[in-house]
């Protein structure tokens, strides 16, 4: 039951949390050293209307979780994980629009948690649990790439915007790959990293065609992943 209360809590500090601080939409350009305005990583504003569908999705496993499943020691594997997610995500966005550098690695370890949490996530009750976290871990995934891409280019470590997308490309592919690999059940999770891809084969389009070039060969093989037939 404490469990199931704790997740509950913190997955509404971590959806009203938007209404505490100032809105983000990437980090200022006064940020960084070396300004990142519409860093070629960072996917198309439209994008980021899936935080409704990760928000809402949240909030209804939550509530079922604990009214239904307030004991279940198969939820209570996972919960842990999913709370401390939950509880770093909480403050992010204050923290974003003060540091870059610390909102990407508190973004590292949200993702980290919430992929523990869909490693652990039971195989029944899909809807209820499972695919809400893999969302979240899903986008969270991404997102934390965009984060160090930004971040990293802004400080002029080894490659400028554009290598750094390619990096970010990279390794928020690689992730998704292995982390689709372990978890079949749980297409959602390579769905959101697409979603993700896509967007920015939205923001480059044939502007940085490269880069388009490279999220669309990474969405692709994650779409390979995520859909091949699994064994009976």
């Amino acid at each position: 039951m404490t469990r199931a209360l704790l997740t509950l809590l913190f997955t509404a500090t971590f959806v009203l949390s938007p209404l505490a601080t100032e809105p983000f939409s990437g980090y200022r350009a006064d940020q960084l050293p070396i300004p990142q305005v519409d860093p070629p990583a960072q996917p198309a504003g439209y994008a980021f209307a899936i935080w409704g569908l990760i928000y809402g999705w949240l909030v209804v496993s939550a509530l079922f979780g604990a009214w239904k499943r307030a004991e279940d020691p198969a939820w209570d594997v996972a919960r842990p994980a999913l709370i401390a997610a939950l509880a770093l995500g909480t403050p992010w966005l204050w923290v974003a629009n003060r540091s870059a550098e610390w909102a990407t690695v508190l973004i590292f370890a949200m993702a980290a948690a919430a992929i523990l949490a869909l490693m652990r996530a039971p195989g029944p009750d899909r809807g209820w649990l499972r695919a809400p976290v893999a969302i979240f871990a899903g986008w969270l995934t991404a997102a934390s790439f965009v984060s160090l891409a930004a971040t990293a280019a802004g400080h002029g470590l080894i490659a400028g915007a554009t290598g750094w997308a390619y990096l970010a490309i990279a390794g928020a592919g690689l992730v998704a790959a292995l982390v689709q690999l372990r978890r079949p059940d749980s297409p959602e999770y390579g769905a959101t990293v697409i979603w993700a891809l896509a967007g920015i084969i939205a923001a480059n389009g044939t502007a940085l065609w490269p880069v388009t070039a490279v999220a669309a060969l990474a969405a692709l093989i994650l779409a390979a992943i995520a859909l091949r037939p699994r064994p009976a």
